[in-house]
């Protein structure tokens, strides 16, 4: 069911902390950890703790979440002192998205093309 964890997610066992990552803030409702795979000097996700497909899904069913995700990416811009930055929201395999629980990454530290990818 949307919102309750997935006992197959790999975001919901990191929010639950039963799968170790680099946490770099918590809030009641999201959680920011550093990317295993660094695409720039700052690649952080924030997820929102409860569980939604995606972006979209998120954003229909939980918009004041929607909205602490991307207050945390702020927050994680702060923290890392990034001037500019890009967030990036995957949604659907066709845009990248590997992980199908609804997250923001964060990236900065770096000049960034446009268009992407």
């Amino acid at each position: 069911m949307a919102g309750e964890p997935q006992a197959d997610c790999l975001f919901c066992k990191i929010a639950e902390g039963h799968v170790p990552a680099t946490i770099v803030r918590e809030t009641d409702t999201t959680v920011a950890f550093r990317d295993i795979n660094p695409q720039a000097p700052t690649h952080v996700l924030v997820i929102p703790k409860a569980h939604y497909r995606d972006a979209a899904a998120l954003a229909t069913a939980e918009p004041t979440l929607a909205a602490d995700v991307l207050r945390e990416a702020k927050a994680v811009a702060d923290e890392d002192k990034l001037e500019s930055y890009r967030i990036v929201f995957n949604t659907g395999a066709g845009a990248g998205q590997t992980v199908w629980h609804a997250h923001a990454h964060i990236l900065g530290g770096r000049g960034m093309q446009w268009p992407p990818g």
